[in-house]
């Protein structure tokens, strides 16, 4: 847990756009659960753009967001003088994007991807935890949210593939 930000802090980060983006447009200043912030506010892309490209083209979307990622988050990072500091939470978001790669695009499986990576973020099993304490700078905010969207995808998936098989279509 960090401390909140000073006004002053809040201005530096939100004076050069990399702050803008690693707050995911200011999500990340949300006084309570940053985090849970910036995923709420990645679900409106996936909604309504992500959801309905070809999976190429999403994973295109999902890379270079995760590049934009590092850049803003190291950038942010410096400016504020700490590393992974709660508000930033570009992270988050390209954690729940890749959450839900490929999910079936109904509310229900977005509410359950949302739920795994909260999980899966805040519990950081290894090698998320490993992550989060190991590497440092813009890669290193990105990475564990990364790793643990890919628990919570491969959960995701899982769960799909049983429900599909349970309950064949006709």
């Amino acid at each position: 847990m960090t401390a909140p930000l000073t006004a002053a802090q809040r201005r530096t980060l939100l004076s050069h756009p990399a702050g803008w983006i690693a707050t995911a447009l200011g999500a990340g200043l949300s006084p309570g659960a940053p985090g849970a912030a910036g995923s709420l506010v990645a679900l409106l892309p996936w909604w309504f753009l992500l959801r309905g490209l070809p999976i190429g083209w999403y994973v295109v979307a999902v890379v270079a967001g995760f590049l934009l990622g590092v850049w803003a988050c190291e950038v942010s990072g410096r400016r504020l003088g700490v590393h992974d500091h709660g508000a930033l939470v570009w992270d988050e978001v390209i954690g729940m994007w890749i959450a839900l790669l490929a999910a079936p695009q109904d509310w229900m499986w977005m509410v359950a991807g949302f739920v795994l990576f909260r999980l899966f973020d805040i519990w950081k099993p290894w090698p998320v935890r490993l992550a989060d304490r190991r590497v440092h700078g813009g890669l290193g905010v990105m990475l564990d949210d990364v790793i643990a969207a890919a628990y919570a995808l491969i959960v995701l998936q899982l769960a799909a593939l049983m429900l599909r098989h349970a309950h064949p279509v006709a």
